[in-house]
């Protein structure tokens, strides 16, 4: 089996499926069949409530499997260095300084295991299922990810680091960023900074489902926050754009994927965006929804990538 884990902001997700060739000839019943599971993070986040969390679910998915994994791809969003060590993580600050690659080779001593940047690993996964090798990829959720795929090749390619589409800065008077700096587009249009806005025009809490009732039903608070996300996305993917000439974007994501009409509206404003003799690139919702990420993540346990 492969196995794929997406290590999100308030998440990980897990996905087994058969490795090319396998013969699963003795267990007629699952042959061909995924097997996926998930947990959420506990607050505050502390680092060996978080590993021995990751250690359990590990566990549990080997069992549910049955068979030993061939390969292991990790998406991750912290950042790390090159021996594997994270170097930042603002929403999981008790992460930095851990040896996570070596932590994973123990969780599987027996398989090689890859590690990636979830929004490079995304778009890959998406530029697979559309067929498409030249995109670029956005992904909303407790942060924004991103990727590009040229050529069906990662850019800027793992030995140079991972594409930080969520810390371009679309606003230099804007929300104050995680990161440190003001205006990035994660601050202006990740699902909680969405939120923080939404509350603010309200005067109110307001959750995720919340918001997302609000806006189905043209509430204009909700319209107002969303429309602010919406732009901030639009500016990063058409700059982006301007760079890299992709044949589509496409915007993913949890908190993207569960809004009926983000994706929309993003396209909407990125046209608007348009240059004379310069059509923006269609603005497409994920196939694999908010699931991209972890899709990659399979795709990285069959081998470094060289895609």
């Amino acid at each position: 089996m492969l196995l794929g884990i997406d290590i999100g902001g308030t998440k990980v997700a897990f996905r087994a499926e058969p490795a090319a060739g396998a013969d699963l000839a003795e267990d007629a019943q699952s042959r061909g069949k995924a097997v996926e599971s998930a947990f959420s993070w506990s607050a505050p986040g502390a680092l060996d409530a978080d590993l021995a969390a990751l250690r359990t679910h590990v566990e549990q998915i080997r069992v549910r499997t049955h068979r030993p994994f061939t390969g292991v791809g990790v998406a991750v969003p912290a950042t790390l260095d090159a021996r594997g060590r994270v170097t930042a993580w603002p929403t999981r600050p008790s992460w930095v300084g851990l040896d996570l690659a070596g932590v994973l080779r123990g969780l599987f001593p027996a398989a090689p295991v890859h590690c990636a940047d979830d929004g490079d690993l995304a778009a890959l996964a998406e530029a697979a299922a559309a067929g498409c090798e030249d995109l670029v990829y956005v992904g909303v959720g407790t942060g924004i990810g991103g990727g590009i795929v040229l050529g069906g090749r990662s850019v800027p390619g793992a030995r140079r680091g991972s594409c930080e589409l969520g810390h371009l800065i679309v606003n230099q008077d804007g929300a104050l960023c995680d990161c440190g700096r003001r205006g990035c587009v994660q601050a202006e249009a990740s699902g909680p900074a969405t939120l923080r806005r939404a509350a603010a025009e309200r005067g109110a809490a307001v959750g995720f489902e919340d918001l997302r009732a609000a806006y189905a039903d043209g509430t204009p608070w909700a319209l107002s926050a969303l429309a602010h996300s919406c732009a901030a996305l639009a500016a990063a993917l058409v700059g982006v754009a301007e760079l890299v000439r992709p044949a589509a974007t496409v915007v993913g994501g949890g908190f993207a994927a569960g809004i009926p009409g983000l994706v929309e509206e993003v396209a909407r404003r990125a046209g608007a965006l348009a240059r004379p003799g310069h059509p923006v690139a269609p603005v497409l919702p994920a196939r694999l929804g908010g699931r991209s990420s972890l899709h990659g993540a399979v795709l990285a346990a069959a081998g470094p990538l060289t895609r």
